[in-house]
């Protein structure tokens, strides 16, 4: 949201910026146009870091923060033309908007969140582990509510949208915005070894299919003289998967996006398994440093690249189809480089946060359109 609300202001357009980051956390250039309410954002924070989890209590203190984040908006919400929310954080200043006569767009970064439910509910079976917890009452009927209720959904990727229509939200009310990458901060580094590296960077975590990545890469680290890379945080529910294969990687840990550009540069390919998101933005981030990707059908990969050019698209949880791509990049150095030149072209083609802009100013100016507002 912070490459949107620059992108609205390049685009000539008057944006205020409600969050509830901290003021130091905000963006330098952004802090002039930002509100913030904190309190259970830094609450949740603090909870996380002295290790206090647990699926029913991530959830608990989620929903606290958006019961208390989306009332402040709407009462601080001002004299606005259009209101563009993230998904769960919109409702309340939404209704504000629709009594007004003016139109609100929920900003969903994922799937339908039923869809969301159902993956991960499986996924939590399938590794042994407890299940999800979902609270049924108030924050499905908020998720549900702000579907029903916004004048339109906006998502990153086809895949995304597919999820929404298969729940039965009209088409034309949902909206493919992909993301952007920044160029000038993601670029090509040289690569400081000859090592085969193969490269993860996000959430360790199920949702990421973490543990569907360590059964692909475990064969080639035992028997092909391949390093494996972690470059993020691990997530509570995933702690045991990372310990029994504490042997095959290396976890660098997390660093700023300003420092991740060496990290792709000194990888071979990017491995992405996730079950499910709404676009991995670490995809296009490898890509612009020049690294060719593997990437499961759930991360949005389709609207980034095609399969067999910059990188591999392969079905989610079939770790065997990723070490089979993997080992034809190892075996195949002059492929994989042309995959690398591929998918520079590929990103300088996409156009950035610009075209992202753009594209969500377009359905802004539709959407008011639609509502019979002024343009």
């Amino acid at each position: 949201m912070f490459d949107l609300a620059r992108q609205m202001i390049k685009l000539g357009q008057d944006v205020r910026l409600y969050t509830g980051y901290p003021k130091a956390k905000v963006d330098d250039d952004l802090q002039i146009l930002s509100r913030t309410r904190p309190f259970w954002t830094v609450a949740e924070y603090l909870r996380r870091k002295l290790g206090w989890y647990s699926s029913k209590a991530f959830t608990w203190w989620n929903n606290h923060l958006l019961e208390d984040f989306g009332p402040w908006v709407a009462r601080n919400i001002g004299d606005v033309d259009i209101l563009d929310a993230l998904a769960g954080t919109g409702w309340e200043a939404g209704r504000v908007l629709r009594r007004r006569g003016k139109p609100w767009i929920c900003n969903r970064g994922s799937t339908h969140i039923s869809t969301q439910i159902s993956i991960l509910q499986e996924e939590h079976r399938r590794w042994g582990l407890p299940p999800l917890f979902v609270d049924p009452g108030r924050p499905m009927e908020r998720c549900l509510s702000e579907y029903a209720e916004a004048d339109a959904i906006v998502v990153p990727s086809t895949f995304a949208k597919r999820s929404f229509v298969e729940q039965g939200v009209p088409g034309a009310k949902v909206y493919r915005c992909p993301y952007g990458v920044d160029v000038s901060m993601f670029h090509p580094e040289p690569k400081e070894d000859d090592v085969f590296r193969v490269l993860f960077v996000g959430a360790y975590s199920i949702q990421k299919g973490i543990g569907y990545f360590f059964e692909a890469v475990r064969p080639l680290v035992q028997s092909r003289a391949v390093e494996v890379w972690l470059v993020g945080n691990p997530s509570p529910e995933a702690r045991e998967i990372l310990h029994r294969n504490a042997d095959i990687f290396t976890d660098k840990g997390p660093h700023p996006r300003s420092k991740l550009s060496w990290f792709y540069s000194q990888a071979s390919v990017l491995v992405q398994p996730s079950i499910q998101e709404g676009m991995s933005l670490v995809l296009a981030q490898a890509m612009a440093c020049g690294v060719p990707v593997i990437a499961t059908t759930n991360t949005g990969a389709e609207d980034l690249f095609t399969d067999g050019i910059e990188g591999f698209i392969v079905p989610i949880r079939d770790p065997k189809a990723i070490r089979d791509k993997a080992e034809w990049m190892l075996d195949n150095p002059v492929g994989r480089k042309e995959m690398s030149e591929a998918a520079l072209r590929r990103v300088k083609s996409l156009g950035g946060w610009d075209t992202y802009g753009e594209r969500c100013l377009a359905m802004y100016r539709e959407v008011l359109h639609r509502k019979g507002c002024a343009v």
